[in-house]
This record gives C-alpha cells, sequence and structure tokens, in this order.
C-alpha cells in the first residue's frame, strides 16, 4: 500500500498524474510505457492478437482511497484494472511477480514451523550462451540435466525451488539460467559440506559437457530467513530492458518460450511450493482474509501514450 497527503488527493484541478499523488506506484508508468513498446514489437507478426490484447492492458487503473492509522494521511490501493495475461506483457509479469512473492512470503514461516533447523542454499546454474533460436533445446536440456542432478547422491538439498531466466547477451545470444533455493540438512555443514569446485564437478557431469560451468553457491547464516531471496528467485524469466532492446530477438524468445515452464519445486517442498507454479488467479493483489479496509472513494488513472504517464480521470 501507498501513503498519499489527503490535500493531495483533494487537488485534483491539474490533472495530476499517478506519480504526483504516490511516488511508491511510480513503477506503473514505466511497466506500461515498455508495454507500449513489446505492443509494438507484436504488431504485424504472427503475434497480432497478443499485440491488441497488450494494447488494452491496464489502461485504466482503479484505486481506492483507504485511511491509514497516521493522521492526514490515506493510502492509495488498487481495487480494478484489466490485465491481459500475456507471458511477455511488462505490466503483467510484473504483477504476476508480485504475487507469486506474496505467496511466498506466507508459505515460508510455514515451512520453518515444520523444518526449525534445516538450512538454505541460493545456488545458481549456468551453461554458455546459445543462439536465442536454440533456447527452447538448450532449456530442455537444462532441465533433464536439473533431474539427473536431484538424484546424485551427493546432492545434498531435500527439496528445492528452481526459476527459470533468461538474459540476452551482448552478441545476441541467449544466456539461460537457474536461480535455486535448496533446503538441507543441518549436517550439511558438517561432514557433507560441498565445496565449490564439487558443486561445478557434479552440474558438469549432469550437463554431460566437457567444461566447466559457471556456478554459484551462497549459504545463508544459521538463524537467518531465506525471505531475502525471493525477489531474486521469483523475479521476471526476462527483465524488461533485453525485452524491448530488439524486435526479432523478441518476438523469437516468444516463440522459443511458449507455454514453458518458468518456475518449479520439489522434494519436501513441492506440496508447500506448488501453488508457485501456477498462473496467479489474482493480479490486483486482494486484501488480506478477514482485513477489514474502510473505502473513502476511488481514484481512476487512465494511461496516456503521448506522455507516458497515467493521469488523474475526473
Amino acid at each position: 500500500m501507498t501513503e498519499i497527503p489527503v490535500s493531495a488527493a483533494a487537488n485534483i484541478s491539474n490533472t495530476p498524474s499517478l506519480t504526483d499523488l504516490s511516488q511508491r506506484d511510480k513503477p506503473w508508468d514505466k511497466h506500461r510505457s515498455n508495454a507500449d513498446k513489446v505492443s509494438n514489437y507484436y504488431a504485424g507478426s504472427e503475434f497480432q492478437e497478443y499485440s491488441h490484447r497488450i494494447n488494452d492492458c491496464s489502461e485504466l487503473l482503479d484505486f481506492r482511497l483507504v485511511p491509514d492509522a497516521d493522521e492526514g494521511l490515506m493510502k492509495l490501493k488498487l481495487n480494478s484494472a484489466k490485465f491481459c495475461r500475456v507471458r511477455h506483457c511488462p505490466v503483467c509479469q510484473w504483477r504476476r511477480s508480485l504475487m507469486w512473492k506474496a505467496k511466498a512470503y506466507k508459505i515460508l514461516p510455514k515451512i520453518f514451523v515444520e523444518y526449525p533447523t534445516y538450512r538454505w542454499l541460493f545456488v545458481t546454474l549456468t551453461v554458455h550462451n546459445c543462439q536465442i533460436r536454440d533456447l527452447r533445446k538448450t532449456l530442455d536440456w537444462m532441465h533433464e540435466s536439473f533431474k539427473r542432478f536431484t538424484r546424485l547422491k551427493d546432492f545434498p538439498a531435500i527439496g528445492w525451488l528452481k526459476s527459470t531466466e533468461v538474459t540476452r547477451g551482448k552478441d545476441g545470444s541467449a544466456h539461460p539460467h537457474f536461480h535455486c533455493l535448496f533446503m538441507v540438512q543441518p549436517s550439511y555443514f558438517g561432514k557433507n559440506y560441498l565445496k565449490q569446485a564439487e558443486w561445478v564437478k557434479l552440474w558438469k557431469r549432469c550437463l554431460r559437457i566437457d567444461y566447466n560451468p559457471v556456478l554459484d553457491v551462497q549459504a545463508i547464516k544459521k538463524g537467518n530467513s531465506p525471505a531475502s531471496l525471493i525477489p531474486e528467485l521469483l523475479k521476471y524469466c526476462t527483465k524488461e530492458s533485453d525485452l524491448t532492446v530488439d524486435r526479432e530477438w523478441f518476438l523469437e524468445l516468444t516463440r522459443q518460450l511458449h507455454k514453458a515452464r518458468t518456475i518449479a519445486s520439489g522434494g519436501v517442498l513441492k506440496d508447500f511450493l506448488k501453488d508457485l507454479e501456477k498462473e496467479p488467479e489474482d493480479l490486483i493483489g486482494k486484501d488480506d482474509e478477514g482485513e477489514e479496509l474502510v473505502d473513502e472513494g476511488h481514484l481512476y488513472f487512465g494511461w496516456k501514450r503521448r506522455e507516458k504517464k497515467y493521469k488523474l480521470i475526473d
């Protein structure tokens, strides 16, 4: 939620923008502006329908004015908006990421109750870059390699969450990699500890390659929550700056990632995290169950393409 001065909400004579009233809602302008670029990329391609859907996405935002505990302040809370749900729509992938993160933050405490002494590792698994036209084949190979990885006798995790990210190389290649959260037994940091070189050796073995892949392992300090890593794990599959830099690369990315799963969980964490593997039903951000909000009215903001801003509608 975002705090705004009551006086600012009341002063609408100069048609303020959403950002004028709420700096914390500034991301809306950025994501909607990038959505216009993506819509233009899709226009005239086999993805013309995506272009139309993204063009109409989140053009009107309905916010509720909700009183805050602090005197003289109010909060803007999104009440309704129409989302296109196209995978690479910058607005929708941002909202999708927010919903995944919110759900993960609620789930983590339940895991800690069940496994209070277990430890956590944040592991990034990579391979050499591939041509964008070979991305699907490369990801299929990586996913199969990951399955072999989890079945190894030396694999220390009893549960995991894996997300896929694809970035664009300077030469136009694709760099697919996995971000993983591994839960390990406390004994891992004793006789079962794996050094960095041993992790690399295991991942190389599962990939069945003749080079040492880049791999990074970070241990979360004992007693600390992995919550700080959730934003890195459940962020966008492809960052917006890569989506909007080259039309042909982007169109091929769309073809290569069509219906691809980008989040997966396993082991003892599967039942806890299985909902994260699904498309969130809610991209608005529904109220917590039992929360009662006093509705002090609504403010409506429309997307103005020429100004690249959401402006208040009288």
